[in-house]
């Protein structure tokens, strides 16, 4: 990269380099886009000293920054997340290419032959905190999907996400793709940030993975269109008709599993006349784990739990905490979701599949799930290979951004000299 005296002026740059570069990946072969996935996969592996090395900078920085133990865990790699970002990268690989893909296609009794066809969107700005698989899940499908991406990492996985982005580079290179489709803004200078929010002219959409500060910002002050959650306030709620067994098993999961990713449970909800059995079961479970239980009036009478206060109702908190209350019913759950929820992914315990499906009908989060953990809210476990983030508006892209969600579309249309009369 040339010396560039400026922010704008390093941004700018980046910008008409990746829009060039989305020129030629809108109709790039699907086989080159797999090679250099795969060949990016094995560069990874080959380099994996080194990017360990790299990482283990990054977690003396997040530790002399006094980052959460939630947000060091998203920032810590080991070789079995490594082999886990190659698994990734090679299920991407190894999808097929949504590019070209005809969505749909009639004819016309004027004899015009239309099909709407899936086309890249362009270039995708990606700015995310911490974990540093991001930068390889982001990268990889972009470029599945045929779009240039820019990438600005968090200034606490600077190294991390420099050493892995290098090995994308190289897996361009060895395919023959321009290795300006995948772009790492090299500057920890929060000013980037500010800068790609109004790269009207060369970012066609905007793509926050973080905390509620960043996602909020980016949503505030964003002139590009922007794909994001703000908060994964997760509720599972536990009906009357529930099983004992599938209620321990998955609340303990979707709990504790990894407390600070968006799909971990933070609220429970109760179904009054099973709270002081199954409820009570489950609580001292969580309680037995090591979780805070913050209850309300009539959950506080179990030894162990924390009284709750209203500011607990529409908390996320990535931690070992999680708020509990009881419910009339359905009606009063699904109330308190819509009320405190986030859209994101909601979930309903319970034998009663006529119960189950009013649940998963007359909610709108982006994910609701009926007898599994909410762990699963993920691209990767969807089938996606990977995802580039979570949305939970309603416009173009819901739920897991994966490479399909990546593309827009076009009209091919087809006559024969045909003329409107």
């Amino acid at each position: 990269m040339k010396d560039l005296d400026s922010i704008p002026d390093l941004m700018a740059d980046i910008g008409a380099r990746a829009k060039s570069a989305a020129a030629v990946l809108g109709f790039a072969n699907a086989a080159d886009k797999k090679a250099a996935l795969r060949a990016a996969a094995e560069h990874i592996w080959n380099r994996r000293a080194d990017i360990l090395e790299a990482n283990a900078k990054d977690l003396a920085f997040g530790r002399d920054k006094g980052l959460s133990d939630a947000m060091m865990d998203r920032l810590a790699l080991d070789e079995d997340r490594l082999r886990g970002v190659i698994d990734g990268l090679r299920a991407v690989a190894q999808q097929a290419d949504p590019v070209g893909e005809v969505i749909a296609e009639w004819t016309q009794p004027t004899g015009l032959h239309i099909q709407r066809v899936r086309t890249p969107l362009g270039v995708v700005g990606v700015i995310y905190e911490s974990r540093p698989n991001v930068t390889v899940d982001a990268g990889a499908l972009c470029l599945k999907a045929g779009n240039a991406v820019i990438l600005r990492g968090g200034s606490e996985s600077f190294h991390s996400s420099a050493a892995l982005h290098g090995c994308l580079v190289q897996g361009l290179r060895d395919a023959g793709l321009p290795e300006d489709a995948i772009q790492l803004v090299p500057t920890r200078d929060r000013a980037a940030v500010s800068q790609m929010l109004t790269m009207t002219d060369t970012i066609d959409v905007i793509v926050p993975r973080g905390g509620k500060g960043l996602v909020g910002l980016v949503q505030r002050e964003a002139r590009v269109p922007v794909f994001a959650h703000l908060e994964g306030i997760v509720h599972i709620y536990i009906d009357a008709e529930a099983d004992p067994e599938t209620v321990l098993k998955v609340v303990l999961n979707a709990k504790t599993r990894r407390t600070g990713i968006c799909g971990s449970a933070e609220c429970l909800l109760i179904h009054k006349d099973i709270a002081l059995t199954i409820g009570r079961g489950v609580i001292r479970a969580l309680i037995d784990a090591g979780v805070e239980v913050r209850a309300d009036e009539t959950l506080a009478t179990i030894e162990g739990t924390v009284p709750a206060q209203a500011s607990d109702w529409g908390q996320e908190y990535l931690d070992m905490i999680i708020a509990a209350r009881v419910v009339e019913d359905l009606e009063a759950g699904m109330a308190h979701i819509r009320t405190h929820g986030s859209n994101h992914t909601d979930c309903i315990l319970t034998e009663n599949i006529q119960t189950a499906r009013r649940f998963m009908t007359e909610l709108d989060s982006a994910i609701l799930m009926h007898n599994a953990s909410t762990q699963f809210a993920d691209g990767g476990e969807f089938g996606m290979g990977a995802e580039i983030g979570i949305a939970t508006g309603k416009m173009h892209a819901r739920g897991p951004v994966g490479a399909t969600q990546l593309t827009s579309f076009k009209y091919l249309v087809t006559g024969q000299g045909s003329v409107r009369t």
